[in-house]
């Protein structure tokens, strides 16, 4: 039972260092890609979310 879970940790830990040496920092383009990306989905997101409120406002608490 323990070397199971010390097998699944050394594999784990493995792949880990695996994946660490495969990635590459990104660059600054790159970076600020991303966090346009992302800044616009979770904005996208937040409009939605602020409508629907609006609409559930109006539509049931007359």
């Amino acid at each position: 039972m323990v070397m199971g879970i010390f097998i699944k940790l050394k594999s784990f830990a493995w792949e880990c260092k695996r994946v660490l040496t495969v990635t590459k920092k990104p660059t600054k383009a790159e970076l600020m890609t991303v966090v346009k990306v992302s800044g616009i989905g979770i904005a996208f997101i937040g409009i939605i979310g602020f409508v629907l409120h609006i609409v559930n406002r109006l539509v049931f608490q007359q």
